[in-house]
């Protein structure tokens, strides 16, 4: 029998859904949101009916029977720190979801969303691998400032998807590989994958490994330090120099690999310098991870939107492929990802995670 699922991915001004017959797209759209509607809301959570009834509202144009559905699947927000995996939105990781216990974010609402449908339907409802997943082995977390021990912060969703894809695909259990995850958008993250866990991982928020297109990465802390305390700047102005004003738009003053790439194509030797410290950086983070491994990579698998880029393929593989052979999955297919991480509880492949 084939089982048809309700996949919802909030953002701060859209809410995408997907409806899926097993891992068959029957119908995806993008549901955007204003400044003036979402301003209404004092909190994350207070925007729930306003998102909600756009979904159902949406469901009913296309003439879709809501109660047809056998599962309905949320984009995990900001929990506490938790293995990956697929879990029930239980009563605790709902109000936990609601009181954002690791802060308020939009994603925070795909598990409240996914549960208050399927109970009105009689059906269940599951998170699958939050930014928050945390496998880091005792070892990864030291800093050397004991009260800033390094944290797991990653595109999980996307990176255990195309880990678990890998596997599948060689037909080995991704348990007995390990795996150099390269994920490229927006954000980086590389991440040692180790016989099914993601042992170590590069913070692809606010402070760690090679920078983006919007984030900084690891820049110098003494230098930092000071510029925070230059009284020149804010704390938000700093931070958004590190988060979404740092990186390539920094440099650059875009987000954009592709119009980096006419920069460099039109002759701008600043945009090729760009380009080169973020391959040489990224090649840097995959060598760091290879170490993590002990030098035993099965594979290395880039992703995101920037792996549709072949240049940056070839040469990331050009640095680095002495230490692994290389697969790339360009994209990240999150509403599929969720799909999956249901599909697989649910045809008994993997139990639901305890939260």
């Amino acid at each position: 029998m084939s089982i048809k699922s309700l996949i919802i991915n909030p953002g701060s001004t859209s809410t995408k859904i997907g409806v899926f017959e097993d891992e068959t797209l029957l119908f995806e759209e993008t549901l955007r949101h204003s400044t003036e509607e979402i301003s209404q809301y004092a909190t994350i959570v207070d925007q729930k009916d306003f998102r909600k009834k756009i979904i159902t509202d949406l469901l009913a144009s296309k003439n879709f029977d809501i109660k047809s559905l056998n599962v309905c699947v949320g984009r995990g927000g900001m929990l506490k720190p938790i293995p990956g995996g697929t879990y029930a939105v239980t009563d605790e990781l709902l109000a936990d979801l609601k009181a954002g216990v690791s802060g308020q974010h939009a994603s925070n609402l795909g598990g409240i969303l996914a549960r208050e449908i399927a109970d009105e339907i009689g059906v269940p409802s599951f998170i699958v691998d939050p930014v928050v997943v945390d496998e880091l082995a005792p070892v990864a977390r030291y800093s050397g400032v004991p009260e800033l021990p390094r944290i797991s912060v990653f595109h999980a969703l996307n990176q255990k998807a195309v880990a678990k894809r890998y596997a599948k695909e060689v037909g080995k259990a991704y348990d007995s590989l390990n795996l150099i995850v390269v994920h490229m958008g927006g954000g980086v993250s590389v991440g040692a994958h180790k016989n099914g866990k993601v042992v170590d991982v590069f913070n692809a928020l606010d402070g760690d490994g090679a920078f983006s297109p919007e984030r900084a990465g690891g820049v110098p802390s003494g230098a930092l330090i000071k510029m925070c305390f230059s009284g020149k700047y804010s704390e938000k102005e700093v931070y958004s120099k590190i988060v979404g004003k740092g990186g390539f738009n920094a440099y650059l003053g875009t987000n954009d690999m592709r119009e980096v790439n006419k920069l460099v194509d039109a002759g701008s030797k600043e945009a090729e310098a760009v380009r080169e410290a973020f391959l040489y950086q990224i090649a840097k983070n995959i060598g760091s991870m290879a170490a993590v491994l002990d030098g035993k990579v099965d594979q290395i698998i880039l992703t995101g939107g920037i792996a549709y880029n072949a240049l940056v393929c070839d040469e990331l593989k050009r640095k680095a492929g002495f230490i692994a052979p290389f697969t790339v999955y360009p994209g990240e297919d999150e509403l599929l990802a969720l799909t999956q991480g249901a599909l697989r509880v649910l045809n008994g492949e993997e139990k639901a995670m305890e939260y």
